[in-house]
């Protein structure tokens, strides 16, 4: 996570007064490499989710499951919008990510573009507003540089280039991109479709899609499909669950 040494996070850990004694609670001794891994495999297990829809229709053979819309988005996904490119898809499994690391241009805007006069902003799931940009500023830290993994390896070729991310339960995980700067799936699909910002180091697999309205709605309704089952549970245990408790 480009610090320096697990010494370094768990020195960390052991300063910040926000887990004084809950690393004791829940394994009965200090922070350590053990204890840290253990914490994080237990929060990853956590967040499998599976039998969605697409699952049922793509890995059961479950055909009621799938809308047309759907089916038609699953066909642009891994031909002419390209997506399975990066968010790949196998015959026996679907993580929807490569691990590898893009740019897509949204850092080299981020970095290199002057700040719009507005940004629309989600105040609430559903509800959005147009903010003038003074007002994020005033209530926003000051900006840091990013530029992606070039920050770890200095390397000019790796300037913001970030990690695919996976794309189950991609329906309700708004904002999106690395830096949350795209709120809906939709924006995401038309940032996409214009071939995302061109730049000196932009990925060679961008490029315009043309997507018609009615294709990049075939591919959101696609997108929407790999909610899984588990979701409203995974949503309620992690309200549900107090700080500390590992159980």
């Amino acid at each position: 996570m480009a610090n320096p040494s697990v010494g370094f996070v768990i020195d960390k850990i052991k300063h910040n007064p926000d887990y004084n004694g809950l690393f004791e609670q829940a394994y009965g001794k200090p922070v350590s490499m053990e204890t840290l891994g253990s914490a994080l495999a237990s929060y990853e297990r956590v967040l499998n989710s599976a039998n969605s829809a697409f699952d049922r229709w793509y890995f059961a053979k479950d055909k009621q499951v799938f809308s047309d819309s759907a089916r038609r988005g699953y066909a642009l996904f891994i031909g002419k919008a390209g997506c399975a490119s990066c968010h790949q898809i196998n015959k026996a499994y679907a993580l929807f990510t490569d691990n590898g690391l893009h740019n897509t241009g949204i850092g080299y805007v981020a970095s290199m573009s002057s700040a719009p006069a507005s940004r629309r902003v989600q105040l609430a799931p559903g509800v959005f507003a147009q903010v003038p940009q003074q007002v994020i500023k005033a209530v926003s830290e000051a900006k840091l540089g990013d530029l992606g993994r070039y920050e770890i390896t200095q390397d000019p070729a790796d300037r913001w280039r970030y990690k695919t991310p996976g794309l189950r339960n991609v329906a309700l995980t708004a904002p999106y991109m690395h830096d949350g700067s795209l709120a809906s799936l939709r924006e995401v699909v038309e940032f996409y479709n214009r071939g995302g910002v061109n730049n000196e180091n932009l990925d060679s697999l961008l490029k315009p899609l043309h997507l018609s309205t009615s294709e990049i709605d075939d591919l959101i309704g696609f997108l929407q499909s790999l909610t899984g089952a588990n979701a409203g549970q995974l949503a309620g245990d992690g309200v549900a669950a107090p700080v500390g408790n590992n159980q």
